[in-house]
């Protein structure tokens, strides 16, 4: 497998949902990109395109991480739901404490760090803080021929030297050839809510992985501990074996279906609960693909397929 890391720098600012239209995050899920990466391929080439996507994605020819943050040329990745080695002789630190509880994100070079406690957590979190700035639009929607309703919308503004990344695997230069199209699609579409309006757009650059993250994909499945990147679901018949002694969140992703093939009104995906990225098994698994249509035109997938790397 080869691996590519997708590096995404915003020309505007971004609505990534998170509940509130008035508010925004900061990254976007691993099934929120494979969504929008469907809705390229159907633009692109119709259902011949999407199925090929859709196939390769579910056969493990394709696989993909969340978003995660970068800045200038520091890679973040998600906290690992572990336990922290601690240090019965040093005196708890109640600053301290809050801050582990507050990270979210950590250098992707100090997980060692992170798992013995030592970790610069106040630090890292001031760090983390410069990615960029949540700010609040007012919008007017107009419908039909009635006056237009104001509303506030909610935008992240990326720092000038900060931005989001994306680790994909590729079984092969076709599969490659394929994800660089639908990329290079959805960087003028934009990602995330209100790319009508003209967010969610970026120019990408491809970074060659370091030797050192190669290496923990490459032991990833062979590894006593590997964290999953991207959301995902173990298999049904797997899941009481993949889930002892392993660490995870688990959160509900729901959400409208874009696609103005798939119904004449605005509808609804299924309800699925995934575990979050930051998840860390004992064991490997494939996860799912999951149809999250309800009596439409077309499927509407859900993607909950694991990218694992090493941790211990």
């Amino acid at each position: 497998m080869k691996r590519i890391i997708y590096k995404l720098k915003f020309e505007t600012g971004v609505h990534f949902g998170n509940g509130s239209l008035s508010d925004s995050g900061s990254t976007f899920q691993a099934d929120t990109l494979f969504s929008a990466l469907c809705i390229e391929a159907v633009k692109i080439g119709g259902e011949e395109k999407i199925n090929k996507f859709v196939d390769a994605a579910k056969a493990g020819k394709i696989k993909l991480s969340d978003s995660f943050p970068y800045i200038g040329e520091t890679l973040f990745i998600p906290k690992p739901f572990m336990p922290l080695e601690t240090d019965k002789n040093k005196k708890s630190d109640s600053k301290e404490k809050k801050a582990y509880k507050k990270l979210k994100y950590l250098p992707i070079n100090q997980i060692d760090n992170y798992l013995k406690g030592k970790l610069d957590v106040i630090n890292v979190n001031k760090e983390v803080g410069k990615l960029g700035v949540n700010e609040e639009r007012n919008v007017a929607a107009v419908r039909g021929k009635e006056d237009a309703e104001p509303y506030h919308l909610g935008v992240f503004r990326f720092s000038n030297n900060a931005g989001l990344y994306v680790i994909a695997e590729v079984e092969n230069d076709e599969s490659k050839k394929l994800l660089d199209e639908l990329f290079n699609s959805l960087s003028y579409t934009g990602i995330g809510g209100k790319v009508s309006v003209g967010l969610g757009r970026f120019k990408i650059e491809e970074v060659k992985m370091s030797k050192e993250l190669e290496k923990r994909f490459d032991n990833a499945e062979s590894s006593k501990v590997k964290m999953s990147l991207s959301v995902c679901l173990p298999e049904d018949d797997k899941m009481e074996d993949v889930l002892e002694n392993a660490f995870y969140r688990v959160e509900k992703r729901s959400g409208f279906i874009a696609s103005e093939k798939y119904s004449d009104s605005l509808m609804k995906k299924k309800d699925l609960y995934v575990i979050q990225a930051g998840g860390c098994f004992e064991k490997v698994f494939e996860g799912k693909i999951v149809d999250v249509s309800i009596n439409g035109n077309h499927p509407v997938y859900r993607y909950a397929k694991p990218l694992f790397m090493e941790v211990i």
